[in-house]
């Protein structure tokens, strides 16, 4: 029987993992739960690797659901389960009028697994390739509190979001993009063809050249004789990044920087956020402890240096602090936020004041997105320009004191 490593919360929200048998992943989740157990992650451990290309190729060329078909199964859940209609036969009905194979083939799956009795969090956990880590948390948030068809409502409003601003940074960067490429086209042109033949006209004269036109020469030799080096080097880089960023260290780290890039840095922290703040509010409506609401919402944090710092507030709220003051240790909210999350405590409505900070930075990363594309264009441009001025110097200053040279004479 195939072996598990397991990551899972107690009752408490205190971290535990370990290994356990099962014929899947779905049912060590079962035995998780009914340890009182909430399931964070669960992997296989293989026993040799293997593979098998019939089932690869079958992988690659069988068409998958998509995020259209995620969005609209999320909404018409919605409307069925609010609408009172059981749940297997929900599934049952949009299973039958799903227009996609993939789909329909998800669908009988789940609806296998329910009739196993399984729930519905751990029926959805058997396809880690349709449903991220962060619906299936929203899920189980949606079974523990009995609020299934807001959830689902919410996992459409944020699919339908995230696939909006998707879009908008496609459109935002596709000037950019192409400038760069442009730009490395013309680097490529250059040291390969413009500067090797002006470095045999500026040898057959014997002249003394200026600096950055020998360094211009140094690099198109290193290109053209070299060049094999630099890309190995960058592939074994880009290997050995790979493998760090697997290690929980290297994935915490990353994800923290993934913060602190320019540009997007404070697009991807305020789309986190509003997550954050959603969701939790989301769990004090239905009644959830704060701390377990704060164990949830962690949960729904796809960023494992946010995770570990919703935690720390965790761990502070049931150390008996206030949640104004652990958001301050946390250093992660606007002095905006932190103000709301204190007045809302002070008043009991915590909630709304949640709702509404996820509103805030909603509006906020909308604008940061429509704004990319103008923040980004001066950077190219002065980067284009020191590009061209660096070329040209490289290459005019050496025609000019020649020119200079033949006139004395």
């Amino acid at each position: 029987m195939p072996q598990f490593a397991y990551k899972a919360r107690n009752g408490v929200g205190e971290p535990i993992s370990g290994r356990l048998e099962g014929n899947d992943s779905a049912q060590v989740a079962d035995i998780l739960f009914s340890q009182g157990l909430t399931p964070v992650a669960i992997v296989g451990i293989p026993d040799r690797p293997s593979v098998h290309l019939p089932a690869l190729l079958a992988r690659v060329f069988t068409p998958q659901v998509s995020v259209v078909d995620l969005m609209l199964f999320s909404r018409q859940m919605h409307t069925l389960l609010k609408a009172g209609v059981p749940i297997m036969q929900a599934l049952a009905g949009l299973q039958r009028s799903s227009l996609s194979p993939a789909l329909k083939a998800l669908l009988q799956d789940v609806r296998d697994s329910l009739d196993m009795g399984r729930e519905l969090s751990t029926a959805m956990r058997r396809h880690p390739d349709v449903f991220s880590p962060l619906y299936i948390s929203m899920i189980r948030a949606g079974e523990l509190t009995g609020t299934l068809d807001r959830i689902f409502l919410q996992l459409f409003t944020h699919l339908q979001f995230e696939k909006e601003m998707g879009e908008r940074i496609r459109q935002a960067l596709r000037y950019p993009s192409f400038v760069i490429a442009a730009m490395a086209v013309a680097l490529i042109v250059i040291n390969v063809f413009v500067v090797p033949s002006f470095a045999k006209a500026y040898q057959a004269f014997n002249a003394n050249l200026p600096a950055p036109t020998r360094a211009l020469i140094a690099c198109s030799r290193f290109f053209l004789h070299d060049g094999v080096w630099l890309v190995a080097a960058a592939a074994a880089l880009a290997g050995a990044a790979h493998f760090y960023l697997r290690t929980p260290q290297g994935h915490r780290r990353w994800d923290r920087l993934k913060l602190r890039l320019p540009l997007a840095g404070k697009i991807v922290l305020k789309g986190i956020l509003a997550r954050f703040a959603r969701t939790f509010a989301l769990t004090l409506r239905s009644g959830i402890p704060v701390v377990q609401g704060l164990a949830v919402a962690a949960q729904v944090v796809d960023n494992a240096f946010l995770t570990q710092r919703v935690e720390q507030m965790r761990d502070g709220v049931a150390g008996g602090e206030s949640i104004s003051r652990t958001a301050l240790a946390a250093d992660i909210f606007t002095p905006v936020v932190l103000q709301m999350m204190a007045v809302g405590e002070e008043s009991g409505d915590l909630d709304d004041l949640m709702q509404e900070i996820s509103e805030m930075y909603e509006r906020e990363v909308d604008y940061e997105v429509r704004t990319l594309s103008t923040q980004i264009e001066p950077i190219l441009v002065i980067g284009l320009g020191v590009l061209v001025l660096v070329l040209a110097l490289s290459v005019f200053l050496p025609m000019w004191d020649l020119g200079r040279a033949a006139l004395h004479q």
